[in-house]
């Protein structure tokens, strides 16, 4: 099985217009708002600027597929909003009457990271030994902001520990047996001593979202077309298992989608697993852009039992990929 293409892929494009997407638009999130009957598109923006700030931008749909931006500005933006280097990768839930949105982060920005560093105009700077390891190699973590409406933001700040490199949190979109659960993929958590030869899918469960948690391994490459893996996009609530959509970078670097389900009641363990990827690069706004051969959700809704996966393009576009949700999960439980 795989996952059918838009016809009309990539449904947001770099925006000439706005200085801060005129460069980028990718990696969204999505939510669906069953009263207005709207989906809400929450994607990863840039503009050709040399340090290459990352934004927040909005765009709205009442299919699905056609999606309009929601004004000229960014909905949030590190430099003003908060004392971070760049905002990526957003993923969002609502628990209760809020909105969380977890985004990976950068304390500098990262430059044009696709071109060689002795070309570029703006390189991070180096610090000494002495600071901390996240702002000494300007390294990833994870960040949370929380919202009532999608207009007002609040950073709450940061949900990983500083020790490491742990960019792709994801929040369960409800508390399971009274805690809070979260996937992880903790970068340097690869070698005998973690039980997994490349960086992989780790599970945590806490009952303050900001405490330091223990983390258990979830899940690791095992197919051939996947060395390193992490989570994609927030789990779905199904009658069979948490649906849980991935992403693997095989030997070839090139990034895949596949699918798990979790058991509902104790999500540590794995049901089903797509022996083969849904998706993977092949169009050129997936093979042609600043990071060749990608495809990368961060977002999924379903309406009507077609799940609608979003996705980013060679980390330039923002994409769509659609299947009927009870055909995706007769074949996972095929597995």
């Amino acid at each position: 099985m795989k996952l059918k293409r838009y016809e009309n892929n990539p449904i947001l494009a770099p925006n000439p217009a706005n200085k801060w997407e005129n460069l980028v638009t990718t990696n969204p999130t999505a939510w669906y708002d069953l009263q207005d009957k709207e989906v809400k598109l929450i994607y990863r923006a840039a503009g050709d600027d040399s340090h290459h700030t990352i934004h927040i931008g909005l765009a709205v749909s009442k299919n699905g597929y056609d999606f309009t931006r929601q004004g000229d500005t960014p909905i949030f933006s590190p430099v003003k909003d908060a004392n971070l280097g760049s905002i990526e990768d957003p993923r969002i839930v609502k628990i209760d009457d809020l909105f969380y949105i977890t985004f990976a982060y950068r304390p500098l920005a990262p430059g044009k990271y696709w071109i060689e560093p002795d070309d570029r105009e703006y390189n991070p700077p180096v610090f000494c030994s002495g600071f901390p390891r996240i702002i000494r190699e300007n390294l990833s973590g994870t960040g949370l902001l929380i919202s009532p409406d999608l207009k007002q933001f609040t950073y709450v700040g940061n949900l990983t520990n500083p020790a490491y490199d742990d960019r792709d949190v994801i929040l369960f979109p409800e508390k399971i047996a009274g805690k809070y659960v979260t996937l992880h993929r903790p970068m340097e958590w690869a070698g005998k001593e973690y039980g997994t030869e490349y960086p992989s899918m780790w599970i945590a469960f806490s009952d303050d979202l900001l405490e330091w948690k223990e983390l258990k391994l979830l899940a690791k490459g095992k197919y051939d077309w996947e060395s390193k893996i992490g989570g994609s996009t927030p789990p779905i609530k199904t009658e069979r298992g948490w649906l849980v959509l991935y992403h693997a970078v095989g030997e070839d670097s090139y990034y895949r989608l596949g699918a798990m389900l979790l058991d509902l009641e104790d999500p540590l363990k794995v049901l089903h697993r797509t022996k083969d990827w849904l998706l993977q690069p092949e169009e050129p706004y997936e093979t042609e852009g600043l990071y060749n051969g990608v495809v990368f959700p961060c977002g999924n809704i379903v309406i009507d039992n077609t799940l609608f996966v979003y996705y980013g393009g060679a980390d330039k576009y923002v994409c769509l990929a659609t299947c009927q949700l009870d055909e995706l999960l007769d074949y996972l439980c095929s597995y």
